[in-house]
């Protein structure tokens, strides 16, 4: 690999983003000189100015920080890169209308980069992609005459606690050559001292595997929930029992939406790998996504729905956060509005312009969802007669069991 001084440390793609952004400013705050590139022009101006554009513990006090350092550069032009040693590309293969991987996205990427690309360089890939797709990259760089180094390092985070992780999780690197092992060992250590090398091909297939293993977690005690609710069991009192002092169930999780923008896809994309052979898989995506209509079902055999106003609480894919990327409470609400007079819906944390108050969904809602179990649902003061369908068990009432 050619030997080339750079200005800078790390050049993040795709950086004002949920994953590239934490990253970037970890890197910084460990004394890393860090551009951002990004074509989103409203993020890369709110982020130059110091503002967060989504929710991310520690992560305002950390951009402060580093901005008045001088350790972090924003901006919507990919020249800046030319002069990073390393280059962390935040883009993954995402599966299409057909549940295949679509792999358009990361040579458009480096085609908008070309410019800036040196040799010398070494080049992360980031997010979940499709195994086999960090070879692909090394030969287009080949192709283009490029001597770059070509790495996987995959992001293990939960997003909107990555600061957090970063310092207690352990970080999977890999690459094809010695030299680019040896870069990204030592760039990633910096946050962590636990460091777990593999092969290219084996560090894509453990990130979905990671993704995969968990969505089929969910679907399990979503369709153990569904038999027992079809039986009129408390699922929960059974699997608080089960669990109790019990370490072989220690790690069910409970019922709920599993969604997001990683473990469909990421499962899906493990489906594809193996020529569709991936049954358990399948199945967990059958469960998973079939909970929204279970329960909509579920609420018409207790309360005729078609002149009812419905609320859904909730909105995120998860309790306690702003992000809806395939949050299931959407779909949610669009069966009920074919099957309710009216349909209303109300986050603590998500920005869109159709949600109402918390206090009109609890005046007007003949039967609420609850749809992410946030903290400030727990102690709800529902009014009399309202109809509660939590699948979570997330809202204490004195009446429940």
């Amino acid at each position: 690999m050619a030997q080339t001084t750079f200005d800078r440390d790390v050049g993040v793609i795709g950086g004002c983003g949920r994953v590239g952004l934490p990253l970037a400013l970890m890197l910084a705050d460990k004394g890393q000189r860090v551009v951002i590139y990004d074509i989103n022009a409203s993020a890369v101006d709110g982020v130059r100015r110091g503002t967060m554009p989504f929710q991310e513990e520690h992560a305002d006090a950390m951009l402060e920080r580093v901005l008045a350092a001088g350790r972090l550069e924003v901006t919507t032009d990919p020249g800046p890169l030319g002069a990073c040693r390393h280059l962390i590309l935040i883009i993954g293969t995402p599966v299409d209308e057909f549940l295949n991987p679509d792999f358009a996205a990361i040579p458009r990427a480096l085609d908008g980069c070309r410019a800036a690309l040196r040799d010398g360089q070494v080049l992360t890939l980031r997010s979940t992609v499709f195994p086999g797709t960090t070879a692909k990259v090394r030969r287009w760089l080949e192709q283009q005459g490029l001597r770059i180094a070509v790495t996987f390092c995959p992001e293990r985070v939960a997003q909107g606690r990555s600061i957090e992780e970063f310092a207690q999780l352990p970080q999977i690197v890999s690459a094809f050559e010695p030299e680019g092992l040896e870069a990204v060992r030592a760039l990633f250590g910096l946050m962590t001292s636990d460091v777990v090398e593999m092969e290219p091909m084996e560090a894509e297939f453990a990130k979905l595997l990671t993704n995969a293993w968990r969505y089929i977690q969910f679907a399990v005690a979503n369709q153990f929930f569904e038999m027992a609710q079809s039986h009129g069991l408390d699922f929960h009192r059974i699997a608080e029992g089960t669990r109790f002092k019990y370490p072989r169930l220690a790690s069910m999780p409970g019922p709920g939406f599993a969604a997001g923008p990683c473990l469909h896809k990421d499962t899906m994309q493990l489906a594809a790998f193996s020529q569709n052979r991936f049954f358990l898989g399948h199945a967990a995506m059958l469960v998973n996504e079939g909970l929204p209509d279970y329960l909509v079902q579920d609420a018409k055999r207790a309360v005729t729905l078609d002149d009812k106003t419905v609320g859904i609480l909730g909105m995120a894919f998860k309790a306690e956060s702003d992000d809806i990327r395939s949050s299931l409470s959407y779909k949610l609400k669009k069966i009920l509005r074919m099957e309710a007079r009216r349909v209303l819906c109300s986050d603590p944390f998500v920005r869109d312009p159709d949600l109402v108050p918390l206090t009109q969904v609890l005046e007007e809602a003949d039967v609420v969802f609850v749809g992410a179990p946030h903290a400030a649902y727990r102690r709800l003061a529902l009014p009399r007669g309202t109809v509660l369908i939590d699948v979570w068990r997330c809202v204490e009432r004195e009446d429940l069991p």
